[in-house]
């Protein structure tokens, strides 16, 4: 079974599907790499002038894959330092790379979107969002931190500091309507009518210049971008490598949710 799912539901739109819905389409290496290829192809079809990138089943993107993260060639030769600096590079990737693509890409989330999966949703241009559909910054919540693929850099511009810090530092889940509220996407609809409002959206982008689109997604992440998004996101990078490969907390969350207590971090 393909991981990805590439289709054109309208003219000029292409929808890009996360494939395992059995895993919640976590952030398997496996997933997210075949994800890259398939956003940089149809960043490069000039018949798309829109793209959605949407969940199959019941969840958007859970994160991390707690069954099995996938190995890539990429690794081999490695010790566990640089294996992690490869896979970090391998998720950073896929987010800049929805950041660059020449067509507004619409979020369509459908369900939980879970620390990368937060990550991934926010880095869409547009996200219109099921109402069953909430928000969680969960490394926070497994001994790390909550700051990852750029997410730290983006929420609190999109929704101001203080909510931001707020969310980020509790670990808490935004449901849809808090984060409609919030300004934390552009609306919510009812679960079935999801993906008929993307389309409704993205027809509507369809119908203006294809070029003026493509400069206007640009201007605006230019401008969002009065420092260097590459540089923080390096440094956000580091951090997360730094707590989960010198810390057991990311293996004490796992175990102590297993056997349904409160895990105790020593870091």
């Amino acid at each position: 079974m393909s991981f990805i799912r590439v289709e054109k539901p309208r003219p000029h739109v292409t929808q890009i599907t996360l494939n395992r819905p059995e895993r919640m389409n976590a952030m398997a290496f496996d997933v997210m790499a075949p994800l890259r290829e398939a956003l940089e192809e149809v960043s490069f079809d000039n018949d798309t002038r829109v793209v959605i990138l949407t969940g199959a089943g019941e969840g958007f993107c859970s994160g991390a894959d707690l069954e099995d993260p996938g190995y890539m060639s990429i690794f081999d030769g490695l010790t566990v330092p640089g294996i992690a600096r490869r896979a970090m590079k391998v998720l950073d990737d896929v987010i800049k790379t929805i950041q660059d693509m020449h067509q507004p890409v619409i979020g369509a989330v459908n369900g939980a979107a879970i620390g990368g999966g937060f990550c991934l949703a926010m880095s869409t241009d547009i996200r219109i969002v099921s109402e069953k559909a909430y928000f969680r910054a969960a490394g926070i919540n497994n001994g790390l931190t909550a700051a990852e693929l750029g997410l730290s850099y983006i929420l609190p511009r999109a929704i101001g500091s203080s909510r931001a810090f707020e969310i980020m530092l509790s670990g808490r889940d935004v449901n849809a309507e808090e984060a409609d509220r919030i300004g934390m996407v552009s609306r919510v609809v009812a679960h079935e009518q999801l993906l008929e409002e993307c389309y409704t959206m993205a027809e509507r982008i369809v119908g203006f210049s294809q070029l003026g689109v493509e400069i206007t997604k640009q201007m605006l992440w230019a401008g969002l971008e009065a420092g260097s998004r590459h540089a923080h996101m390096n440094h956000e990078g580091h951090a997360q490598l730094f707590v989960r490969m010198t810390t057991q907390n990311f293996e004490e969350a796992i175990k102590a949710r297993k056997q349904g207590r409160v895990p105790v971090f020593k870091d």
